[in-house]
């Protein structure tokens, strides 16, 4: 299967929905939506909650399995360099909460886009395939 950049940008939506509807500060997401009303829970919360959980489990998942621990702590250093370079040219204030927090969330989804890519990424540069340990039973 060929990955094109019309599937990446697809893998980067999914991931963005994924993170901004779990949160984000702009009060709507499930998070507001249940602290809203702690004692009240509604099958609607719960089955947004769990569509969410599975979508958070299939990206982690596919992260790990593609990045691993350590490939994972080097974007994430890589990302927080990037935050760092744009407090350094004046783009963003360390005091503005909800521009860190929306630009956090982008590169989370970023994060999460590059790890269900990655074993694309791989197999076109060094021509290798990754396969999941499969047992026989």
């Amino acid at each position: 299967m060929k990955l094109t950049l019309s599937g990446v940008a697809i893998r980067f939506v999914f991931a963005l929905l994924l993170v901004l509807l779990s949160y984000n500060p702009s009060g709507y997401s499930f998070f507001h939506w249940v602290y809203q009303d702690l004692t009240t829970i509604t099958p609607y919360v719960v089955i947004a909650g769990l569509i969410l959980l599975i979508g958070w489990g299939f990206y982690t998942r596919a992260t790990f399995n593609s990045l691993g621990l350590v490939g994972i702590v080097l974007f994430a250093a890589l990302f927080g360099c990037l935050i760092w370079l744009f407090v350094y040219w004046g783009w963003l204030s360390l005091g503005n909460i909800t521009a860190m927090a929306w630009l956090l969330e982008i590169l989370l989804a970023s994060l999460l886009t590059v790890g269900m890519c990655w074993s694309h990424f791989t197999r076109r540069m060094s021509g290798q395939i990754d396969v999941d340990d499969i047992e026989d039973n």
